[in-house]
């Protein structure tokens, strides 16, 4: 079984043939370790998420996750935002997630739900070709957003 860490400390023997196999499998174990981290890299241009999601064919290879960062304006209380997120060869999202700026101010999970009033809350969506913000009409309006998408294509 691998794992995603990597020994802190390693033994490498003297004599020189068990010396080189341990370098080899040294180096394998970090290349393993490093390979099943999720990358930290968030961008407005599309970069690879770090995930594999399972295969849709029985022999199929893992599915790579993409990653990219939106930068979103204004949207007032009562109104919805949409943005173009040109994702080209979209086949499944699998997160999308974000924070809103209101002009509270405060900072608000997207999508937000508020336990006051259901108008309170922060729609967020996608469809095929936009990022979708519905501000609830009882809300503050919202200065400004960033919306993170992360894809298979």
């Amino acid at each position: 079984m691998t794992t995603p860490y990597v020994p802190q400390f390693r033994y490498f023997p003297v004599e020189e043939n068990l010396q080189q196999r341990e370098l080899v499998n040294s180096y394998s174990d970090l290349a393993v370790a490093i390979n099943q981290r999720e990358i930290g890299l968030y961008n407005t241009a599309e970069n690879s998420a770090g995930q594999q999601y399972f295969a849709t064919t029985v022999n199929g290879n893992l599915r790579d996750v993409w990653r990219t960062v939106y930068s979103i304006g204004a949207v007032a209380a009562g109104a919805t935002s949409t943005t173009a997120h040109n994702i080209s060869s979209l086949s499944s999202v699998t997160r999308i997630y974000g924070v809103a700026v209101t002009t509270t101010p405060d900072y608000r999970p997207m999508p937000y739900a508020s336990v006051a009033a259901a108008n309170q809350g922060i729609e967020l969506r996608i469809t095929s070709a936009n990022i979708i913000i519905v501000n609830g009409a009882a809300a503050p309006n919202i200065s400004s957003a960033v919306v993170v998408v992360e894809y298979i294509k």
